[in-house]
């Protein structure tokens, strides 16, 4: 059997149907490169592991009897994938015909390239966006207090979020999502992989911060597509990953911001990022007791 160029690594957590229909993408109209794909299941109990097993015996199936969160399961896999190319997706994706194909070739005519992100689409395909700018301090005080409503279109979101592209055309950028990255897996072997302090959000930022750091150029490449449903795993735990979510957030500024941060300031970030959460928190428990209200009158 000829040996891969391509790994496809899959993390998955209580996705079952959105994991076979993105299994069923891949092998439907499979990439003309020699490829494989693994799969690491993290302690579902929703019968993912029975359905791989049954239906996707060419899927190579990795079990953990404990949930070892995104960053540590693509760890996992990335020890035994056998690609010069390593592309981290995930369970809650449709892979367009094609895209696999057109991101090893373009990998192929850009060696100076390290990571590569896929144009990502919403389901009722619009456009996701999955390429920003790094996190800035400007951009967080109008993205997460009351000032993003006052000035809803301030430049300094639109520069973050990059909106004021089509994202029609490549283009370098600081960071892509990890919900489909596509790396050289020379390259995540030298960064050491993602860093197993995040749980999981905010490693592909890491990652790709890392990766500039190195010399790893980070691009966007739109003609390779990918369809995501965001959130249907951690939907399921919703008030969980907000707190996982504002954690690997100051773990990500304590990391590669705080040292650069005025002695003042630094004491407010991580009071700031909780309010933040308890927001969000405030608003789920709001929304969940209006909910059974409605039920029991």
């Amino acid at each position: 059997m000829e040996r891969p160029i391509l790994t496809v690594q899959i993390v998955n957590w209580n996705a079952r149907e959105h994991l076979r229909q993105s299994l069923r993408s891949i092998l439907d109209t499979p990439p003309k490169v020699p490829y494989e794909i693994i799969v690491l299941d993290n302690a579902s109990h929703d019968g993912s592991v029975q359905m791989i097993e049954k239906e996707f015996p060419q899927v190579r199936l990795l079990v953990s009897e404990q949930n070892l969160g995104f960053s540590r399961g693509h760890n996992l896999i990335a020890k035994g994938a056998q690609g010069n190319y390593l592309f981290l997706l995930n369970p809650d994706t449709i892979v367009m015909p094609s895209a696999l194909d057109l991101l090893v070739a373009y990998a192929e005519r850009h060696p100076e390239m390290g990571i590569i992100g896929p144009k990502i689409l919403n389901p009722d395909g619009s456009l996701q966006y999955s390429c920003r700018q790094f996190p800035n301090p400007t951009a967080a005080l109008f993205r997460n207090t009351p000032l993003g409503k006052l000035f809803p279109n301030n430049r300094f979101t639109r520069d973050y979020l990059m909106t004021d592209w089509d994202h029609n055309s490549e283009r370098e950028v600081d960071w892509v999502s990890g919900a489909a990255l596509f790396i050289r897996r020379e390259l995540y072997e030298r960064l050491g992989g993602l860093d197993e302090q995040f749980f999981m959000y905010c490693e592909d930022t890491d990652l790709c911060y890392r990766a500039w750091q190195l010399g790893g150029r980070v691009v966007y490449y739109p003609e390779a597509k990918i369809v995501h449903a965001i959130g249907r795993s951690t939907d399921l735990v919703a008030n969980r990953m907000i707190r996982v979510f504002h954690i690997s957030m100051y773990r990500f500024y304590k990391k590669h911001y705080a040292r650069k941060t005025p002695f003042f300031l630094r004491p407010f970030v991580p009071v700031g990022l909780a309010l933040r959460a308890s927001l969000f928190l405030l608003k789920n428990y709001k929304d969940a007791f209006v909910r059974w209200l409605g039920r029991v009158r």
